[in-house]
């Protein structure tokens, strides 16, 4: 078959195992995210959060089932379906209710929280927009379902081309994708939150650079890269300023190297220094434009557990105290289980063997580093904010592992031209 229909082959059989979790993908962010988009949609507040509260609930209720199923002493109880929804609804509308009654209706998420910590959804409107198509055509249910097994898919895809761009043979190409998919990047990109979109649009960064480094279509790879990064600010203002200050830096890492070495900088490296270097001055202007939250918010909604408390005197001084404290059990952690450690280890090995891009690849995955770091807080669900690491060895494996697919493939042949030589 050719190249293009193995990627279609992989993604067809990601998308029908995916069939298995319709719901119960759910996390406490999915409810914002999910009214901001019916909002858009043209939905009243009210009917919003109705839709959402049904949705969230309805996925509490099949989980409740499924766990029950499997429990060594309630399996064989009643189905607690019924009384799950019943009570998760009473729950979720105990919250909402007065805060709507109150005149807490502006914005286009449902108030589930208070007006400041909504704000912070209320600045990520890319997500949502992206869900709208979606649940417009396949309801809420299986239209947030079908939007994670598309931009999931996207990701793995945008894999391919990153390695195939990069001359990597077809099957290591293949497994960049597969490893996309059953890799906690693929896991964590199918539940509704904004990690999936914000995956493919780092890949499609990557991809980017890796056109301008290779001289293949520099103007479509610096294109590529600036879409990307407005594409971002929508989705998470956070993300596009990483994102563009770490491919400045790997841009500057590359020209340094590069005059150390007596050669010139290149126009493709001061390039992509440049469009890094004017995503992150533009993302901190517009942010401050639109008066989006900034970093004391930030900080504050941290500290206070989401605004629940008064704000911190000395939040700043709390805050490195944490991240000391934060980093620490964190290692600790992934001593215990290093595979995360190992995979990045063997991805920046293999990453490396490509210098130029390389420290891009590397620069774009530390975002995932970045992102963990301003928010360290060991007991958010999953490790979801440094998911974004996972694409190291995603496109680093790969990597690691060319010269050996190489030299299996080149034996045969070489052997083959040495028989024909000795016959003649």
């Amino acid at each position: 078959m050719r190249p293009r229909t193995w990627v279609l082959v992989l993604a067809a059989v990601f998308a029908v195992l995916q069939l298995a979790n319709v719901t119960g993908r759910d996390t406490p962010d999915t409810k914002n995210y999910l009214s901001y988009a019916l909002s858009l949609r043209g939905e009243s507040k009210r009917e919003a959060a109705a839709a959402t509260i049904d949705y969230v609930c309805l996925s509490a209720a099949s989980k409740a089932r499924r766990d029950q199923s499997v429990d060594v002493v309630r399996f064989h109880r009643p189905d607690p379906t019924e009384r799950v929804t019943d009570a998760c609804r009473v729950a979720e509308w105990r919250q909402v209710e007065p805060r709507l009654e109150a005149g807490q209706t502006g914005g286009h998420t449902v108030p589930y929280m208070t007006e400041r910590f909504m704000r912070i959804f209320e600045a990520r409107p890319g997500y949502p927009a992206f869900l709208v198509p979606f649940i417009s055509l396949f309801g809420v249910t299986w239209g947030l379902w079908a939007a994670g097994v598309v931009v999931t898919v996207a990701g793995g895809v945008l894999a391919f081309l990153v390695l195939r761009t990069l001359s990597v043979p077809v099957p290591l190409a293949l497994t960049g994708q597969a490893l996309y998919y059953v890799l906690p990047c693929g896991t964590t990109a199918m539940r509704p939150m904004t990690e999936g979109l914000l995956m493919a649009l780092t890949l499609a960064a990557v991809w980017g650079c890796a056109l301008v480094l290779r001289g293949r279509r520099e103007r479509t790879g610096l294109a590529l890269v600036a879409g990307a990064l407005v594409a971002l600010f929508a989705v998470k203002h956070s993300q596009a300023l990483f994102l563009g200050l770490c491919l400045a830096g790997a841009g500057a890492v590359t020209v340094l190297a590069r005059h150390r070495r007596g050669r010139p900088p290149g126009r493709d490296a001061l390039a992509l220094t440049g469009v890094g270097l004017a995503a992150a001055l533009g993302t901190m202007l517009l942010a401050r434009l639109l008066h989006y939250p900034s970093e004391s918010d930030s900080l504050q909604d941290l500290l206070t557990g989401h605004f629940a408390r008064p704000d911190r005197e000395r939040p700043w001084r709390e805050f490195w105290q944490l991240q000391g404290n934060f980093w620490v059990e964190w290692l600790r952690r992934q001593l215990w289980e290093p595979l995360f450690l190992a995979a990045l280890a063997a991805g920046a090995w293999g990453a490396l063997r490509r210098p130029a891009f390389g420290v891009f690849l590397v620069a774009a995955a530390f975002t995932g580093i970045l992102t963990q770091a301003g928010h360290p807080d060991i007991n958010i669900w999953g490790e979801r904010l440094i998911v974004l690491a996972w694409l190291l060895p995603v496109v680093g494996l790969p990597l690691l592992l060319e010269p050996v697919v190489r030299a299996r493939v080149s034996l045969p042949a070489q052997g083959q031209a040495d028989r024909a030589q000795s016959v003649r």
